[in-house]
């Protein structure tokens, strides 16, 4: 598809809409081309977020919920009787059983279920509820980036002038909806005159970190220099680092929050070296149906994105591996958590259940 990037402010969009097609920047190609992916039809969004064409929590949500919005369009361009509850259940757990830790799939799904549950009671066409759930999935896209944006200028406030960042896998633009979680706070610093300089893990499996992030700092014209997963303790214990952000895919009740693997050790690291470690997410990836963090379900993944690099073997003929996608940061090694409702503290029980409160009553 010959296109030129989507840009939106200093982000990149992920995901946008052009003529009734849902289109995706394919982040399995980057950095080394810039291509997109025609997502429209449901089981090549499957497909997609599966294999990672599209990731982030909040990207993936958002991209769910126009698959969604798009299929129920094309049900109602095929059939004359109504579109029913069923059908809307149907639509959502195909799409939810793509990835089964990222919340916010199931979040976005939920909310574009709900909306259309309550139009299914109203007397329109099929074509009228199905245009009226497109264009309600298509706000979800602006309101993401606003919230994202939000976050990050609560997030700058906690940044010192100069400070020296480590971050883990990618959670930027491509990330979170055109703007970031983690790196849309060192994004608002940066435009901020704040200076900040970033430690890029490469996040191994699938080195989202070498690949993406330093990708997306480089378009930023931020300081960034890539190191192995291994490194980070050694730059602690040399006073390198002053503070460290990750985003997350799902957040207990309690803070317990689940990221890209390696999040726990960095977490570990940091506070043995008394050095701050925060979460940078918006609120939709808060799971206040579950209270800590052994219930998040954790998704396992081919065990050959671990033997092998690009498609090249980098171990023994038959080896045996492991490839949990995602450990969980227990909330004791969390000094805050940054959302759209500013930064939470501990005990994150309270603050999170607050937060939760203010922007319910918000979104009225």
């Amino acid at each position: 598809m010959d296109k030129v990037i989507i840009k939106l402010d200093e982000g990149t969009m992920p995901v946008h809409t052009e003529d009734g097609k849902i289109i995706l920047i394919d982040q399995r190609k980057l950095p080394e081309a810039i291509e997109y992916f025609d997502a429209t039809d449901i089981d090549q969004m499957c497909f997609a977020i599966s294999d990672m064409v599209v990731r982030g929590a909040p990207s993936i949500g958002v991209a769910a919920a126009l698959s969604m919005a798009s299929h129920l369009q094309k049900l109602a361009q095929s059939q004359t009787s109504a579109l029913s509850v069923s059908i809307l259940d149907q639509v959502k757990d195909k799409l939810d059983a793509t990835r089964p830790t990222a919340v916010n799939l199931k979040w976005a799904t939920g909310v574009v279920h709900n909306f259309a549950s309550v139009l299914l009671k109203e007397n329109l066409s099929n074509k009228e509820f199905a245009d009226k759930v497109f264009h309600f999935a298509e706000s979800m896209l602006l309101d993401h980036l606003n919230r994202n944006k939000k976050l990050s200028e609560f997030g700058r406030s906690i940044v010192p002038h100069s400070a020296r960042i480590i971050t883990h896998c990618n959670a930027g633009s491509l990330a979170a909806c055109g703007w970031g979680t983690a790196l849309g706070v060192i994004r608002s610093a940066h435009m901020n005159g704040l200076k900040p300089q970033v430690f890029v893990d490469e996040t191994r499996p699938r080195n989202q970190g070498s690949k993406l992030t330093m990708w997306e700092l480089t378009q930023d014209g931020i300081p960034a220099t890539l190191i192995c997963d291994n490194m980070s303790g050694y730059l602690m214990s040399k006073g390198e680092v002053d503070m460290v952000i990750t985003g997350a895919d799902r957040i207990a009740a309690n803070g317990d929050a689940a990221n890209k693997i390696g999040t726990y050790s960095l977490a570990v690291l940091a506070h043995h070296h008394k050095i701050p470690f925060y979460i940078a997410a918006p609120l939709s990836t808060v799971d206040a149906s579950i209270e800590c963090g052994e219930q998040i379900p954790i998704e396992f993944r081919h065990k050959d994105e671990v033997r092998k690099i690009e498609g090249r073997p980098v171990t023994v003929k038959g080896a045996e591996a492991l490839n949990p996608a995602f450990d969980v940061t227990p909330n004791q090694l969390i000094r805050g958590i940054i959302t759209e409702e500013g930064i939470l503290m501990p005990p994150f029980k309270q603050s999170i259940k607050n937060a939760l409160k203010r922007n319910s009553s918000e979104s009225r």
